[in-house]
């Protein structure tokens, strides 16, 4: 199964103390045993760099640390990590405009655009909010863990 997993799943499966840990980290661990074909935005590595070293714990993972994490664990699971052009870019200001949708969910619309490029059977994401608003067209479900 060919599966885009969010950055609201990655981060917390790479860090155990965060409170969704033990519920992300199943997901990703399927995709470095390579039981699941794991699809990656492009623009989630820069996503999961931010969000790891802006988190709110003792110790900070340090910018050092969270490279490392991304690039052992996440792409080095990553079946395949999808790039989006200037005209998906701008499908997906459409898909936001057409919906009345606004501010940061546009980066969540770049996870629904790479997992539609991508053929993914499943976008999975702990962030319902932002994804029921714009579910995934075609072969791709929206899956909120």
């Amino acid at each position: 199964m060919r599966v885009l997993l969010d950055t609201s799943v990655l981060v917390p499966a790479l860090v155990p103390a965060l409170p969704q840990h033990e519920k992300a980290a199943p997901h990703l661990e399927s995709a470095l045993r390579e039981e699941t074909g794991l699809i990656l935005s492009a623009h989630a590595l820069a996503e999961c760099y931010a969000s790891l070293t802006a988190l709110p714990i003792s110790p900070q993972v340090t910018p050092g640390q969270a490279r490392r994490l991304i690039e052992e664990n996440v792409a080095r699971a990553a079946e395949e990590i999808v790039e989006l052009g200037p005209t998906d870019y701008l499908s997906a200001l459409r898909r936001m405009t057409d919906l009345g949708l606004e501010s940061g969910a546009v980066y969540d619309a770049l996870h629904v655009a790479c997992a539609e490029k991508a053929s993914a059977e499943e976008l999975r994401t702990f962030n319902g909010r932002d994804f029921r608003p714009m579910p995934p067209e075609g072969p791709t479900e929206l899956v909120v863990l």
